[in-house]
């Protein structure tokens, strides 16, 4: 009876693999929105006609065009594999709507086939792909691809084939991956759209690990026309693109080439952009968008400043205590810390009132915490873990103080040193000392002038309680490498939030990523309770499951005191010369530049 049940089970899995129908697109939850036989996006203007072109500006230097190697994770050039200015040159097998939370259509691949519980997913490859020099993009690439980015790529690209058992050829066109068990059920929508295709035939896998100017072949819109190492690169649009029809790219790399310019510093990168020889500007500073367009081009309408709403969580901004650190493995400490941050006082002074205070890594959406009391599933997912977290936090309500707004607001400040007391720190002869009588003292790494003022400001706090804080502000280079060697005390830094958090947060706060060069793991986490809430995430089969797992997942973070929450504006800002345009439409993820184009090509 027993091998007749286990003959029937395999049985059953042999067919709906045997049954799977192929897929135009794919859903971390539910199904795709846009039909099979959908034309476009509806976020593109699918009549622009091809042609002028764009400048880009950013702050830092380059010298690699492998963006997917660890010596080269930081100082790639921009373009080459760009969630911001788009992919130029490498592609992935699907690609992701921006106006779906997490939703994937066919691109290399032209369609895709999978079981109900996800054990398996083939992606049948487009006949028409081809890489630049025009040979065909075939299973073996696709198949090349991960065990090269497995033996010599970077996380989180070496991680790529964990969850596989076996890849194999499928006909022709087909390449089939059967996950062992420890796949979840983000793991092939990652596979789809965040893993690079690479080519066979002009890959040397014997140097794939080293940096290198050497143009590659891709099957992207563009190739590389010329490249000053470190100062700019220029892309030129492939006239022969083969992906040029498919619907996921219709109205997309519209401009027939692409510069990208870097510079020194942030405030050169503008003046660059007054004189016109950068073409958009990406402002994330209130006061310099409220007070730094009063230029000539600004005032006659030659620049025009753009306010797009996306509806997206927050995501968090912060100063980042990194638990390498002795002093920070210290629940009390960082709890203390976290509350000796005055926003009201930094917020009028420095930034004009502009900015709210951040309370939850998915503010402003329903996977927030905040505003929500933990329910039995979430509950059921903190399991023990949930005595760690302050009544408060279970509740739903937002733990950080609001001061007087006058940068030394002493009920604030006795209740930090209450903190500190229970901690085991107190104040004596004006420091803050542990029980061995050594001062409380760190530094804080800042990458620019507007991160060193705001570190300023907490500096000015600290420094009323007698905790000597100094601060360093490094060059882009500098920042990179300590940043990726988690060389700092405290750093900030940035994580972006989406509606369908996923495989990301292994890297930023999982176990896994704690120890490993160049992962985000910035706080240098390890924590078998955030791990468990991170999978019941990824292994969320229902919307309401998935809710309660990142409900439960930002309580945990929250709780922990692993940075402290600073702020954030609900709008994206762009200034852009105006022979830049863009379509009238606003996704759910915001404004998307690969979709813009250049109006004098309209001509």
């Amino acid at each position: 009876m027993r091998r007749l049940t286990l003959l029937s089970l395999t049985l059953a899995l042999l067919a709906g693999q045997a049954l799977a129908e192929p897929l135009h697109g794919v859903a971390m939850h539910g199904t795709p929105a846009l039909p099979a036989d959908y034309k476009h996006f509806p976020y593109v203007n699918p009549d622009v006609k091809k042609g002028g072109r764009i400048a880009y500006g950013v702050v830092g230097t380059y010298d690699s065009l492998n963006p997917f190697n660890l010596k080269s994770i930081r100082t790639t050039a921009r373009g080459m594999w760009d969630n911001i200015f788009g992919n130029l040159v490498y592609e992935s097998l699907m690609v992701r709507s921006s106006d779906e939370p997490f939703t994937l259509y066919g691109l290399l691949a032209e369609s895709v086939e999978w079981d109900e519980n996800r054990t398996f997913i083939q992606f049948n490859l487009n006949p028409k792909a081809k890489w630049s020099d025009g040979q065909p993009v075939t299973p073996e690439d696709v198949m090349f691809s991960l065990e090269i980015l497995r033996d010599k790529g970077r996380t989180p690209f070496s991680n790529r084939l964990k969850p596989v058992e076996k890849m194999e050829k499928i006909g022709e066109h087909g390449v089939r991956f059967t996950f062992n068990d420890k796949v979840d059920r983000e793991f092939p929508l990652i596979l789809a759209f965040a893993t690079p295709i690479l080519p066979k035939h002009a890959i040397d896998a014997a140097t794939f690990d080293q940096s290198t100017l050497k143009v590659p072949v891709g099957s992207g819109p563009y190739t590389v026309k010329s490249l000053t190492p470190g100062q700019k690169i220029v892309y030129e649009r492939d006239p022969n693109y083969w992906g040029k029809d498919v619907p996921a790219k219709v109205g997309f790399d519209n401009y027939d080439e692409i510069s990208v310019e870097y510079f020194l510093q942030e405030n050169t990168l503008f003046e660059a952009f007054k004189k016109g020889a950068i073409d958009v500007y990406l402002e994330g500073n209130p006061t310099h968008w409220s007070r730094a367009y009063d230029f000539p081009a600004a005032s006659n309408g030659d620049v025009v400043k753009d306010v797009f709403k996306p509806e997206l969580p927050t995501g968090m901004l912060g100063f980042v205590f990194n638990l390498r650190r002795p002093i920070f493995q210290n629940d009390g400490v960082r709890e203390a810390l976290s509350m000796a941050f005055d926003f009201e006082w930094a917020n009028r002074n420095l930034f004009d009132g502009a900015y709210t205070r951040t309370e939850s890594f998915w503010q402003n959406s329903k996977l927030s915490s905040v505003g929500h009391p933990a329910d039995e599933k979430e509950l059921a997912i903190l399991g023990p873990a949930k005595d760690r977290v302050a009544p408060e936090i279970l509740a739903g309500k937002s733990t950080l103080m609001t001061s007087d707004g006058s940068g030394g607001d002493r009920k604030i400040l006795r209740e930090v040193v209450e903190t500190f007391k229970k901690a085991g720190y107190a104040i004596k002869n004006g420091k803050m000392m542990d029980a061995l009588g050594k001062p409380l003292a760190f530094e804080i790494m800042t990458q620019n002038q507007d991160q060193e003022k705001v570190a300023v400001a907490y500096q000015r706090t600290l420094k009323m309680i007698g905790i000597d804080v100094s601060i360093r502000t490094v060059d882009d280079a500098q920042y990179q490498s300590r940043s990726g060697s988690f060389d700092y005390d405290v750093i900030m830094k940035s994580y972006p939030s989406s509606l369908s958090p996923g495989i990301e947060q292994v890297g930023r706060w999982g176990s896994d990523s704690k120890d490993r060069p160049g992962s985000f793991n910035f706080a240098g986490l390890g924590d078998a309770d955030v791990d468990r809430a991170i999978e019941a995430m990824l292994n969320a089969r229902t919307m309401d499951d998935f809710t309660a797992a990142v409900r439960a997942y930002d309580r945990l973070l929250l709780a922990g005191h692993y940075l402290v929450p600073l702020y954030h504006i609900g709008e994206q800002w762009v200034a852009r010369w105006k022979h830049i345009e863009h379509p009238s439409a606003t996704p759910l993820y915001g404004y998307q530049l690969p979709t813009w184009w250049d109006a004098r090509a309209q001509k």
